[in-house]
Order: structure tokens, then sequence, then C-alpha cells
């Protein structure tokens, strides 16, 4: 959440360039779609994204997810046999096969295994009832307001449901986590002589891809969650009900990505403007972004930065002191903020400090 200051003594403006883009009209096949900018949040398009829908395999995510945070990699899991018997899509696993839970997590996000699902939920969690109480509370984390999951591998039930909003929130904290976006990006791998080939054909298709899931089942139809990634900038995509995904995903990102390129309004460590300095032996310090920001901007709009600081800055001052912030606005609108540091140290003036020393002196 933004900081907030009770007053603002000193403030200034600077205005970004904004680079002009050919937006274009875009339209998918699917009863629901939704596309995202990762690192902001903003919603570049949408369609019937708030309907309650079924999600087959991309619920896989979220065990992923939950597997990754709760888990151990390394740890090994022997195979039950109630997850040889599970339905549907499988890594074809073997009663007692001992495997480590990474490798498990290969054959979820690569060959889309229910048996994977099940062993990982067993192991993790406990039991399958377990594991789903852990997944229900982390989507509940994630803000996934009207999404609920019975499974950890997307069969039908009629508990089990979300909407493509709530999966795009899903599919923006996962591609927080290194572990599952080296995996989910994986096209193919051998590990101990089982060869995982990735279903998710978007990989090859599209340039940029990194992950994350496919589904399919007869009553959900075709499901698909993705990220592209393009000049430092990631999207996420969801089509749910939809028989022309791939062709879908990849006319949402050339429309993302050329619609709304994302603006660096700030960079970690660079300056951003500059502040006054009183009785400094030099008049002004650098100010320096604590952090990045950047907005995906489209043609027309105007992001601006004002700096907002604490106070007026008085020598001396120390490189790296945290005095105020620099607030980006979208039209008017604030759409976030970053603290600034003093890039540099200022002393004070010469005869100032002599000043202050000559009254500290015994008469």
């Amino acid at each position: 959440m933004p900081r907030r200051f009770g007053c603002c003594l000193a403030a200034f403006l600077v205005l970004f360039s904004i680079v002009p883009c050919q937006a274009h009209a875009v339209g998918t096949s699917a009863a629901s779609a939704i596309l995202v900018d990762v690192d902001s949040g903003r919603v570049l398009y949408e369609q019937n994204a708030d309907a309650k829908m079924l999600i087959a395999s991309t619920t896989k995510i979220l065990t992923a997810l939950v597997a990754i945070r709760e888990g151990d990699l390394d740890a090994v899991v022997t195979v039950k046999r109630e997850a040889t018997l599970t339905e549907g899509s499988s890594m074809y696993l073997k009663e007692g096969e001992q495997l480590t839970l990474e490798t498990l997590l290969y054959g979820l996000l690569l060959c889309s295994g229910n048996d994977a699902a099940v062993a990982i939920a067993d192991a993790v969690g406990g039991s399958q009832a377990g594991f789903v109480k852990l997944m229900n509370k982390t989507a509940q984390e994630l803000g996934m307001e009207h999404s609920s999951f019975a499974n950890p591998n997307g069969l039908d039930h009629e508990d089990h449901y979300s909407t493509a909003r709530d999966m795009a929130r899903l599919a923006c904290a996962a591609v927080e986590n290194e572990t599952l976006v080296r995996i989910a990006s994986t096209r193919s791998v051998t590990i101990g002589g089982r060869t995982m080939t990735n279903h998710n054909k978007l990989l090859a298709y599209m340039d940029g891809c990194i992950g994350l899931k496919t589904g399919y089942t007869r009553a959900a139809g075709r499901t698909l969650v993705s990220c592209g990634e393009r000049n430092g900038q990631r999207l996420v995509a969801v089509t749910l009900q939809d028989g022309n995904d791939w062709a879908d995903h990849q006319a949402l990102y050339e429309y993302g990505f050329s619609a709304y390129p994302a603006q660096r309004a700030a960079v970690l460590g660079k300056p951003v403007g500059q502040a006054g300095v009183q009785g400094g032996l030099r008049s002004t310090v650098p100010l320096v972004a604590a952090e990045s920001f950047a907005w995906p901007v489209a043609e027309g709009e105007r992001l601006e930065t004002r700096v907002e600081l604490d106070g007026p800055l008085t020598a001396p001052v120390a490189a790296g002191t945290n005095v105020g912030q620099a607030v980006f606005t979208l039209d008017g609108v604030e759409v976030g903020r970053v603290d600034l540091l003093c890039g540099e140290t200022v002393p004070p003036k010469l005869e100032s400090a002599l000043s202050t020393l000559k009254l500290g002196l015994p008469a």
C-alpha cells in the first residue's frame, strides 16, 4: 500500500515522453478471457472475465505453487495405489515407485499428470483433503474471491471452479516463483529414465512464452493460462472454454505488447530528480529510486512523476537517506509510488561547519 504523508513540503513534476503506439482491436473465441500486465496488475483486455467456469488442468498452477511453498523439492515420495488409479492425463506412475517432489512437479506441469497431482497432494498435504484446504487457503490469500477448489488436478466437480480474473491473479503470483517458472517453461526433460514433454505448444509457437498451463475436460472445454515476456514486460493471458486458444493467446500478446508497452518511470538506483539542500557545499542533491517502477501506457495516455519530499533538506545530507517519494500518475490518477533516496552525500559549507565548531569551544 502507498505510504501517506501528512503534508507535502516540496514537490515538482517531471513529465515522461510517451512512445506512440498503434492500438488495434482484439477478440477471442473464448467464453471468458483476460489479459493482464503482471507487474502493474493493469487489465489490458477482458471478456466475461468474472463468469464462474470449470478450469480443468489449469488448476495445477495452484497445485504446483502450494507444493513448492509448503514442500521440499528433494523429498522422496513413495507413490500410493490411489495415485496410479487416477483417471485422465498421466505421467504413468507405478505403485511403490519413489520419486522426488521436484520430479512429480515436472510430471504435473509438463505431462499434466493427474496421478502426479494426487501423489503431490498426499505427500505435501497428508491427504488430498488436507492439500485441498491448503489450496483454498492460498487462493483466498491471493484474492481469488470467486474460486473454489475440490481437488488438486482439475477434474470436473461442482465445487471446483474459478474465473478468468481469478486465474490471472494466480498466474501473476505463480510467475514470481522462480522454481515454478523454471519447470513450467521446460519443453522436455528426462529424469530417472522418464522423458516428459510439455503440453504447452505456445512455448514453441511464440517467442517469449514462459509457461504456464494447459487444460481440457469435455465439460470445461479447452482452457489455457500463459505468460509472455517482451522487453522486460510480462503479460498473463487466460482463456476458458476456447477452441482456438493457441491463436487467441498469440493475438492477445501481440495486442498487449503493441498497444500497452511498459513505460519505465523509475529504475532502481537511477536518478529521478533532484532536491535543493540548504547550507551545503552543493545546493542540490540527486534523488535516486529505491526500486524500479513501470506502467503499461496506451497511445494518448500521459504518465507523470511528482516528487514529494518529507521536508526541506539541510546539510549535512548522507547518501542513501530516505527523503520522500516519487508519485506516479496516469492522466492524473495515482498508479504507484516508490521511495526516494539521496544519491550523494552533501557536507555542510566550510564556514557553516567552522561556526558550529567555534560555538562548541569554551570562552
